[in-house]
């Protein structure tokens, strides 16, 4: 009885407020379904950690001393000794994309070096909000679009906002369809979101698809090596679809590795969001820098379609070039139905999905020269 009553007294209010925001994340995986796989679990976690004296975390019990709880023991192990959780969750994503539509149409590449764009206006503007340079290129990460990404790069550089930042990551990639139009329509004009664009796509030999992966794995060594665990991950598992002879281990990346590791990481980062350090003003400043990245991200790969129109004969639709952040495929089925919107006939879908991929491959490498560039600053 009496350590009922301990636990019941020990509840501050800052842990209150955890416990609405966790059932605010379950409520909108459920009710919303957006990312449901990793909300939901950060949800739970976010109360499970926020119990007065929750056997989840350290603890120190009279008689024994202290214990280590099951969600310390699972960050520690998956994410801050190895992180191993969001690199294997890499080949998953590997596994699921098709790089189909940006082989046929290489040009697309450029649209993902655009679009990354935010990472670096959020790094200054964290800067020049107080944020440490460790922090500020944690929290600019966001805007490579990437959950695992942001979540390695904050955890390699040792944040100490490495669960607001998962929050604002995941978040903002589920309100891709709410962000993106509203950013879109802000830097095009009608005419604009009304070009046509032919599709005529090449046709990919499968030595295509398998070297691909290969050679920018090398590419990527030689030219960023902080990135080549991302970038080599994403690409295994890219591997592992193309070559046509792993088909059973391509779907089981594909579907049980990426939901158990999206499941262990979204209750694993909870960990993180203990109130005394989750309850604070340089959370809400995270949210809204955050938002700004993702602002930015699209409307610098719009721009970059609109700067490349002014020398081609055949003009690119500015809303393919704001595909190429790194939330696929979301970002490719909103271009597609604004393109929809502006005319019924025209359908860029394929387009998008090129510099949709592109950006998957883009904000692994931005991640991978963020780490690598920052610690040689500090």
């Amino acid at each position: 009885m009496e350590f009922l009553l301990d636990g019941i007294t020990n509840v501050t209010w800052q842990q209150a407020v955890m416990w609405v925001v966790g059932a605010l994340l379950i409520y909108l995986a459920i009710s919303k379904e957006l990312e449901p796989t990793l909300l939901l679990p950060m949800g739970f976690g976010a109360i499970l950690v926020n119990l007065p004296l929750s056997g989840a975390l350290n603890q120190t019990l009279s008689g024994i001393g202290e214990v280590t709880g099951i969600l310390d023991w699972l960050f520690k192990v998956g994410i801050e000794a190895s992180e191993a959780m969001p690199l294997l969750l890499f080949i998953g994503i590997g596994a699921m994309i098709d790089f189909g539509p940006l082989l046929s149409n290489p040009r697309l590449l450029l649209f993902g070096a655009a679009a990354q764009f935010g990472i670096f206006v959020t790094i200054l503007a964290s800067v020049l909000l107080g944020f440490e340079l460790r922090d500020a290129a944690s929290i600019g990460i966001i805007g490579a679009a990437d959950g695992p990404t942001s979540i390695l790069v904050s955890q390699v550089l040792k944040s100490d906002y490495i669960g607001p930042i998962a929050i604002a990551a995941y978040s903002y990639m589920a309100l891709v369809p709410i962000i993106q139009p509203f950013a879109i329509k802000m830097c095009t004009t009608e005419k604009e979101r009304k070009i046509r664009m032919s599709y005529n796509p090449k046709s990919v030999s499968r030595m295509t698809r398998i070297l691909f992966p290969i050679a920018v794995t090398i590419i990527a060594g030689l030219v960023a090596p902080a990135s080549i665990a991302l970038v080599g991950f994403l690409m295994f598992g890219n591997l592992i679809r193309e070559c046509g002879v792993l088909r059973s281990l391509s779907e089981s990346a594909q579907k049980e590795l990426v939901n158990l590791i999206t499941l262990l990481l979204g209750i694993t980062i909870a960990s993180t969001m203990q109130a005394e350090k989750f309850v604070a003003l340089n959370t809400v400043k995270i949210m809204g820098l955050g938002l700004m990245a993702f602002v930015f991200d699209t409307v610098a790969g719009a721009s970059f379609a609109k700067l490349m129109n002014v020398f081609l004969k055949e003009k690119v639709n500015p809303m393919v070039g704001a595909a190429g952040i790194s939330a696929f495929p979301m970002s490719s089925r909103v271009i597609q139905r604004l393109g929809l919107e502006a005319d019924p006939t025209n359908h860029l879908l394929m387009h998008a999905a090129g510099a949709n991929v592109s950006g998957q491959i883009a904000s692994v490498i931005a991640g991978g020269v963020i780490i690598g560039l920052v610690p040689g600053l500090l």
